[in-house]
């Protein structure tokens, strides 16, 4: 009985997320992951683009990005992110040499992610010259 009562809950709770009007984020980037890919220290900057749209029909706000240790946020958007239009949120790597395996976290007013919290992952390797 208690595994109907919570597989019903979660059915209810997924149609829920499906029928929600107001912003949603979508990023470019597949499954949410930039990928640096193998990259020479000296010759990348480390600086990377992550471009998202607002597929909703409420106006988007990013209200922060949480960097983990080697990563900084350059910029993210200021304003609103009318439903239909583009934003980039620019992350810098500090380029140490090794793999890269981090999640820089985007929080949001967006609907279609829990809390409208949204994890990016990030992935590649540096190596040394």
């Amino acid at each position: 009985m208690k595994n109907r009562i919570t597989f019903i809950a979660i059915v209810m709770t997924s149609l829920f997320g499906y029928a929600q009007n107001g912003p949603k984020i979508e990023f470019r980037a597949k499954d949410n992951t930039i990928d640096y890919g193998t990259v020479s220290k000296k010759a990348d900057t480390g600086i990377r683009t992550i471009e998202f749209t607002n597929t909703g029909d409420a106006p988007l706000i990013i209200s922060n990005v949480l960097s983990t240790p080697g990563f900084s946020i350059p910029s993210k958007p200021n304003g609103a992110i009318n439903p239909g239009e583009t934003g980039t949120i620019q992350v810098k790597y500090s380029m140490i040499p090794g793999p890269i395996r981090k999640t820089i976290t985007v929080e949001s007013n967006a609907v279609n992610y829990p809390g409208g919290r949204i994890p990016l992952k990030i992935k590649g390797d540096v190596i040394a010259d």
